[in-house]
């Protein structure tokens, strides 16, 4: 992809180098195009590169014993994913699947290192990256803990539309595709209580949905949950 260095720019681990070294990091990425539900990585391959997401969407998740597909984070345009692997190795530890068709940036980790040895900021940023997701977890497990789905749900669609919302006059759009399983995934429950939950929060005028978009109207109707 080295034609598309200027792409790298947008990149927020990659924000701040010269244009010789974004042409550089370029010339050693992998650019692959996936269609909408395609498998980048599965949970338990050997983890050998660092993803960066071009355009389009993905969600990790892992598979829980019984089955189940449990959501761990959604990742879009200009974040990164599989990160972990650069300090730690193995496996991957969770499976990558695109929610639209998507452009995916891969370098070896063997040449992210080099990169990193070179560039100590890109490290911090990463690590910057890690303990955002992190500390999400945290939360999430709280959630789980502490709430029912009514309030794991409108907790989860707060922060979805913090991190991917696109503002218009009305409220704030989750720039996502997301299917009702999807949500049910990752807030741990069904897809028959999501389908309610969501009536629910449209009756009350806190949420409207069109398709797999959510848009957040009264946000203060979601928080009392």
């Amino acid at each position: 992809m080295a034609e598309d260095w200027e792409f790298l720019r947008q990149v927020p681990v990659f924000a701040g180098l010269e244009p010789e070294e974004l042409q550089h990091i370029a010339s050693l990425a992998l650019l692959r195009r996936y269609r909408k539900n395609m498998y980048i990585f599965m949970e338990g391959e050997p983890g050998d590169a660092f993803y960066f997401v071009k355009k389009g969407a993905i969600k990790l998740f892992q598979v829980l014993e019984d089955g189940r597909e449990k959501i761990l984070h959604f990742v879009r345009e200009g974040e990164i994913f599989a990160e972990v692997l650069l300090f730690e190795g193995g496996p991957y530890p969770a499976t990558a699947q695109t929610l639209e068709d998507t452009e995916v940036g891969i370098i070896r980790n063997a040449d992210m290192e080099k990169l990193l040895s070179a560039h100590g900021e890109m490290a911090v940023k990463i690590i910057k990256v890690m303990s955002r997701r992190l500390r999400q977890a945290q939360n999430h497990i709280r959630d789980l803990a502490l709430k029912g789905a009514y309030g794991r749900l409108a907790s989860s669609l707060l922060q979805l539309a913090r991190e991917y919302g696109k503002p218009r006059e009305d409220g704030v759009t989750i720039d996502l595709n997301l299917s009702q399983q999807e949500l049910a995934s990752l807030i741990g429950t069904s897809r028959e209580t999501v389908a309610r939950i969501l009536s629910d929060f449209k009756r009350l005028g806190a949420v409207e949905v069109e398709r797999q978009r959510i848009t957040i109207l009264e946000p203060e109707k979601l928080k009392g949950w």
